[in-house]
């Protein structure tokens, strides 16, 4: 293990995230001489200036390498807190935490928790919001719901339920363009792009048409949650999934506007869970209750009825 000043980078990165010696001092609950001393020692260990002062009002300043470092370690430092929140959570044998990503979290999850409260309300479940696909060990998580092709190594990967592609407008704008209610209208109507391969145009114009569609024009947004915000605030035509938009297509705020036309997303959801580790009561009763919710119930309360 790398020799470090853990100490003192704790007091940088507070001063980083704070601006200043003084809040920094009360944000760590010592004086603001004892961060200075810090600040000192991790520059004097370095060997390179990390703050300097403005003459004009006082103000603290980073250097270009103080600026790094300071990002670096406010980063770091707050993945640890993380990190030790989930282990703290996991030794209790009632708490499971469940990674997954913030579309499926907010748009599929959480609106369904409150039913699992009321069916197992010994169950603490908490959920965390992956910004990148990580193994569930080093997350701190017993299970995981992901989108996209599977399975993933190391890991018990076990398709969950599919979901569907299909057109989706805000109401209004849809009233304005004359009510589109044919496939050729897809060609003069603006389209919204997600920037997941896997819910692309290219792939809808592939499978349903129109073949002419082109696919390299339009806005392009990196989550499910702004491409359906962007068509139901009159952007233009995104492709949504089925289950992620329940919400939107039951309030009437986005319209499906083809009918039945869609592309079937085949296995786009997993359930993962930890390879080769005794899963707890409680974690087999959160996947029980997964599987409730798509209709695929084949695991006992307390385990599974067949190997997998």
């Amino acid at each position: 293990m790398p020799p470090l000043k853990l100490n003192a980078l704790r007091a940088f990165a507070a001063v980083y995230e704070s601006g200043g010696l003084r809040p920094a001092g009360r944000a760590l609950e010592i004086s603001h001489s004892a961060v200075s001393r810090h600040v000192a020692e991790l520059e004097a260990w370095l060997g390179v200036p990390l703050l300097e002062m403005a003459e004009s009002n006082r103000r603290t300043r980073f250097t270009a390498q103080g600026e790094a470092l300071g990002r670096a370690a406010l980063k770091a430092l707050n993945g640890l807190a993380q990190s030790v929140a989930q282990v703290r959570e996991s030794h209790r044998g009632n708490s499971v935490t469940i990674a997954t990503t913030s579309s499926l979290a907010s748009r599929w999850l959480l609106p369904r928790l409150s039913g699992l409260r009321k069916a197992a309300p010994w169950v603490e479940v908490s959920v965390l919001v992956q910004s990148r696909v990580g193994s569930l060990a080093e997350q701190g998580a017993e299970l995981a719901l992901r989108m996209g092709p599977g399975p993933w190594p190391g890991e018990i990967s076990e398709h969950l339920m599919d979901d569907t592609l299909f057109p989706v407008m805000g109401e209004s704008a849809w009233i304005k363009a004359g009510r589109p209610h044919r496939l050729n209208d897809l060609l003069r109507l603006p389209l919204i792009h997600d920037r997941d391969p896997n819910a692309g145009w290219s792939l809808w114009r592939d499978q349903v048409g129109p073949a002419s569609l082109d696919v390299q024009t339009g806005a392009r947004f990196d989550s499910t949650d702004v491409v359906l915000q962007a068509a139901a605030q009159g952007i233009g035509v995104a492709l949504a999934r089925g289950r992620l938009a329940e919400a939107e297509l039951a309030s009437g705020s986005l319209v499906r506007f083809l009918g039945e036309s869609a592309v079937i997303l085949e296995s786009a959801y997993w359930l993962i869970r930890r390879e080769k580790e005794a899963t707890s009561a409680a974690t087999h009763t959160v996947i029980e209750w997964l599987r409730v919710q798509v209709g695929s119930n084949s695991w006992g309360p307390l385990g599974p009825r067949s190997s997998t």
